[in-house]
């Protein structure tokens, strides 16, 4: 984007990298051009607190006298990112987790370095499993305690386990 391009473009692109203990992140452009500056609070909008990195982003851009800056997201790619490649959904048939409902949840904790935590489906007391590559398949990076999901669940090796992880609005979208 240069700076004859129209204010608030939409853009495609791939998350360079992103930081949630930081606040920020930048997104590389597919067309090319300099970095753009992601902010936590445009990402909270959209309903996640991180991103991983190399997710397929869309954003809306503003040019600001520190750079380009994102102001909306978009979407985020989730198709890019294929369901239950760990071992424990191997019994499982993908159509069969792609028809299980998606749930509200909020996230108990998470530990990246261990590669998994626990949420809870709201109204429900079981802790349901979220292993870290279930995570970045959804193209999230990490996730807070009490931060606001959306969850596909299934009775796995492991119990109640999380086969997909979306946006909190997933949960409340009736389209």
């Amino acid at each position: 984007m240069t700076n004859d391009q129209n204010v608030g473009a939409v853009i495609d692109g791939n998350v360079k990298w992103f930081d949630p203990t930081k606040g920020f992140g930048f997104v590389v452009a597919r067309d090319g051009g300099p970095d753009i500056l992601l902010h936590a609070n445009v990402l909270r909008t959209y309903g996640q607190s991180s991103v991983a990195e190399g997710a397929a982003i869309t954003v809306s851009v503003v040019e600001t006298e520190r750079g380009l800056q994102a102001t909306e997201v978009v979407s985020i790619d989730q198709e890019s990112h294929p369901i239950a490649v760990l071992g424990d959904f191997a019994d499982f048939d993908p159509e069969e987790i792609m028809n299980a409902p998606v749930e509200a949840a909020r996230v108990k904790w998470f530990d990246k370095v261990k590669g998994f935590g626990f949420a809870n489906v709201f109204g429900q007391s079981a802790d349901v499993f979220v292993h870290v590559e279930v995570l970045r398949q959804a193209g999230f990076a990490d996730l807070i305690p009490g931060e606001a999901i959306a969850l596909r669940t299934i009775d796995g090796k492991r119990g109640l386990m999380a086969a997909e992880v979306l946006p909190w609005e997933s949960a409340t979208d009736k389209s």
